[in-house]
């Protein structure tokens, strides 16, 4: 019997629902998977029931689809050695973590609804904490979502992006590369729905910026993606008091957000520092190798992100 969290019964009924998870077919599900990467030579991966769950529901039980994710979720750390080559919890890794950059609320938006994400990138001086660097650590609360985040996993996420105080600095930091290579990350490795993307706080000069950013999402992600010109059409979407305090909600205050995530990330320490083990060994993989060309090509063209 696979070793799952259970769920509470309204994630369970929309899980049922909205992804087609039959409660009695988990564990077959759980074990083909498992039996398929035992029988990949060029994968070494994670064969947690609760990441593999993850997987499942993040692709609406679809086996081929969750071995595809699962694939590259592995693979592509060869192809995007910004985000995880020397991805371990330490001191660097908290320091931004500290900062309050990165941010994902104690309480969804509803009971069955999906987590609530705030990026404030501007908290950064990107000349000490450049772009991939603090991608890297989103990366890792991201990981640890996929274990833990029944809500994020089954009814996806909101992002909200607040760019108060956004520079000129932040402008020319901008890496347009590692944010295509995070845009087929999220389209072809990452088992997590986006439900909307809100920004907030833009100045004029950011626009150039959200034009580029825009490119890397689908005609449906597009028609979820909102500027807000102030904070009454953002409570529209995410109601005020689904908000921290700062932003003139109920939804804990940034401080304790931060805290509860630093004791998160630092009970996953030995985990990191165990993931070196897991990837891919392209040399053996049974046809054409996955590799930075093969993924992004030459010319590096914008990848969409995938959304349900």
């Amino acid at each position: 019997m696979s070793n799952i969290r259970p769920l509470s019964a309204c994630l369970a009924k929309k899980a049922k629902i909205e992804l087609g998870e039959v409660a009695d077919r988990i564990d077959e599900d759980i074990a083909i998977l498992k039996d398929w990467i035992c029988s990949q030579p060029h994968l070494q991966a994670r064969l947690d029931d609760q990441l593999l769950v993850a997987f499942l529901r993040g692709c609406k039980y679809s086996l081929q689809k969750s071995k595809q994710k699962i694939d590259y979720f592995y693979s592509m750390r060869n192809a995007v050695p910004e985000l995880y080559k020397n991805r371990f919890v330490n001191e660097k890794t908290l320091t931004i973590l500290r900062k309050g950059g990165i941010l994902r609320l104690l309480k969804p938006l509803s009971e069955d609804g999906p987590r609530i994400h705030i990026a404030r990138y501007t908290v950064y001086d990107m000349k000490e904490y450049p772009l991939a660097e603090i991608l890297k650590v989103r990366s890792i609360i991201s990981d640890i979502q996929l274990l833990e985040d029944d809500n994020a996993i089954i009814a996806g996420f909101i992002e909200i992006v607040d760019m108060q105080d956004f520079s000129a600095s932040h402008m020319f930091q901008f890496d347009p590369l590692i944010v295509k290579k995070i845009g087929v990350l999220a389209e072809k490795a990452w088992p997590l729905r986006t439900k909307g993307v809100h920004i907030i706080n833009a100045p004029p000069t950011a626009e150039k910026l959200l034009s580029l950013s825009k490119n890397l999402m689908s005609e449906k992600i597009k028609q979820r993606f909102h500027i807000h010109q102030n904070y009454g059409s953002l409570y529209r979407y995410v109601p005020q008091e689904c908000l921290p305090h700062e932003y003139g909600g109920s939804n804990g205050m940034i401080k304790d957000i931060i805290a509860s995530w630093e004791e998160n990330v630092i009970r996953y320490k030995d985990y990191f520092k165990d993931e070196i083990k897991y990837g891919s060994n392209e040399k053996l993989r049974p046809g054409e190798p996955l590799n930075s060309q093969s993924l992004f090509g030459l010319e590096g063209s914008f990848r969409k992100l995938e959304v349900d």
